[in-house]
């Protein structure tokens, strides 16, 4: 009698199991299935919804956005400035070389409109200014002396003296006399100061795309010596009148020069470099940057002081200064076709189109009146469990091909 052949083991025909359910996997193709409702109501609002999606991506994204351009933000910059005109205050004529601080040319610069003077101020002592916390006294006891105020004028010697004007006394200081309250003289520059002109040189680079360009038109006939900047005629004439960029920005200029201001002159270069580099223009804008609003930090002003030498001993003239502070500033952004955010944003736009199947099957699972019918239409289920009565070579967890079934008889089973 001919030897029973041995029957594999168990865990080989396992293997062998999961090995063809891998190749199926990989080889076979697996398409979702389609089930078509007829419903007027939710036909239009699937059509709707897909018609939102679309005109977003085609309208805003494409046409808006460009978000077929590869994109390059904040340009390399440089910025040149230049300011000519003279003026006078009640008592001197002034030229650009003692108006303008800082006299280098660069993106910030402030035009003085206003002084306060303070003329032939000396080492000594003297009364301190009222406008200083615990200055004014009635008799030495007030006054501590070697005190020092960080806000104050000097270091107190102790001694409770007479104000500058009126009955008033204040502790006495030694440091530079007379304190800037007790002898200013105010003038103002501010008479010719709107025709005043400033020349903005503006260069950008885009590294990325190697695209360079300026402000300034590239003639060989004196063009910029008898021009001024006009944004249809005279674009690349970047030469501005003070009283025109004061009035674009919306303020008053005597106003503004009496307490002084910060005003932002804004250049935009917005390319799109898929055109001609002659569609690439700056383009003009003009704001007061400094909060007018808020009393304690409106205004600008800043100090300097003028140092020489009478009969030997150092003197020096402090000026209070109020002005027009320029502050130009650059940005922009430019764009050119670049294939890969084009397919990125197409991938996008035809993957958010079916977010019209995902509301109009939540609708239907939820509120429609045959959401059941249309759940056992939708979704096939089946019970997988373990044989009965499984012999020794199959384990407990594997089921039969009875065991198997469709919950739905009209589902799988009928593939």
């Amino acid at each position: 009698m001919a030897a029973a052949e041995p029957k594999p083991p168990a865990g080989t025909a396992a293997a062998r199991r999961l090995a063809r359910g891998c190749w199926s996997a990989f080889w076979d193709y697996e398409t979702p299935k389609v089930i078509v409702v007829k419903n007027r109501r939710l036909g239009i609002v699937y059509r709707a919804v897909q018609l939102l999606i679309l005109l977003y991506f085609v309208w805003y994204v494409f046409v808006v956005q460009k978000s077929y351009q590869d994109s390059e933000t904040g340009p390399e910059s440089s910025v040149i400035t230049k300011v000519k005109g003279i003026t006078s205050s009640e008592h001197k004529v002034w030229d650009v070389e003692e108006y303008v601080k800082p006299p280098e040319g660069g993106s910030v610069f402030s035009i003085i409109t206003r002084i306060e003077v303070t003329p032939f101020q000396t080492l000594g002592t003297c009364a301190e200014s009222m406008r200083i916390n615990n200055a004014t006294c009635d008799s030495d006891e007030d006054c501590v002396a070697g005190q020092l105020d960080m806000l104050g004028n000097g270091l107190r010697t102790g001694r409770c003296v007479p104000y500058y004007h009126g009955s008033s006394k204040t502790c006495e200081v030694s440091g530079w006399c007379p304190v800037e309250d007790g002898a200013s003289v105010s003038q103002f520059l501010g008479k010719m100061a709107p025709n005043f002109t400033i020349l903005i040189k503006n260069s950008i680079h885009y590294p990325k795309f190697q695209f360079s360009k300026g402000n300034i038109e590239s003639r060989k006939d004196g063009y910029l010596k008898h021009c001024t900047f006009h944004e249809v005629s005279d674009l690349y004439c970047p030469i501005f009148k003070l009283g025109y960029i004061v009035e674009q920005a919306g303020e008053n200029f005597t106003q503004l020069a009496h307490a002084g201001g910060v005003i932002g002159v804004i250049i935009n270069w917005d390319c799109d470099l898929d055109l001609s580099a002659s569609k690439c223009n700056p383009k003009y804008s003009f704001r007061r940057l400094d909060p007018k609003h808020v009393p304690a930090s409106s205004g600008y002003n800043f100090r300097f002081a003028k140092y020489y030498k009478i009969n030997g001993s150092t003197t020096r003239t402090l000026i209070k200064a109020y002005g027009i502070r320029i502050d130009v500033i650059v940005h922009g952004q430019a764009g050119k076709f670049s294939l890969i955010p084009t397919i990125i944003n197409l991938a996008t736009a035809l993957t958010s189109i079916g977010v019209g199947s995902f509301l109009c099957d939540w609708i239907l699972l939820t509120f429609m009146n045959k959401n059941k019918v249309y759940s056992h239409k939708k979704f096939d289920k089946m019970v997988d469990a373990p044989r009965r009565g499984a012999g020794p070579g199959l384990g407990a967890s594997e089921p039969s091909q009875q065991d198997c079934a469709l919950t739905d008889a009209r589902g799988l089973a009928q593939l």
